[in-house]
């Protein structure tokens, strides 16, 4: 497993719509595996194939730091939320910067494994707010557009 560069706000590639994985052979498991290697040498809780430069619908999220367990995500679809809570968030491409988001309380997504293999996949709280954060990275959306504070952010920072 490699670790790769982060994408950081400001550059173009964030904002770009990943397109769907369409083979899950070698290259794609060497991919979740740099992009989950990438994610603990920065302490993160999710990563998307984006932030590490690749325009793919791809995602991988640590379900529990003391159990090893990651989830890897290809193609998630968002199939129901329900309920909203405000937290906050960071992200390993806006670095140093927090601000409460409102997200939904529980998602249940349907996606693929590594393999190809569907699967349907529910959260709440904390992983459903990770999920929604990588999901909105896919689509070119950072936690910094949704709230005056990161608007302003982005605003002192030069970048759109």
């Amino acid at each position: 497993m490699a670790s790769r560069n982060i994408v950081k706000i400001g550059s173009a590639t964030l904002r770009k719509k990943s397109k769907p994985v369409l083979s899950f052979d070698e290259d794609l498991g060497a991919l979740l595996d740099d992009m989950k290697n990438t994610m603990i040498e920065r302490r993160g809780v999710g990563i998307s194939a984006v932030q590490v430069g690749i325009l793919r619908r791809a995602i991988v999220i640590e379900l529990d730091e003391e159990e090893d367990e990651f989830l890897e995500i290809i193609n998630p679809e968002i199939i129901k939320t329900r309920g909203s809570v405000v937290a906050s968030e960071g992200c390993l491409s806006v670095p140093g910067f927090y601000c409460d988001i409102e997200r939904p309380k529980y998602v249940k997504i349907k996606a693929f494994d590594r393999h190809g293999k569907p699967f349907e996949f529910e959260a709440k709280d904390y992983i459903a707010r990770c999920v929604c954060h990588e999901i909105d990275h896919l689509n070119g959306v950072l936690f910094v557009d949704y709230t005056d504070e990161g608007k302003a952010y982005k605003k002192e920072q030069g970048v759109e």
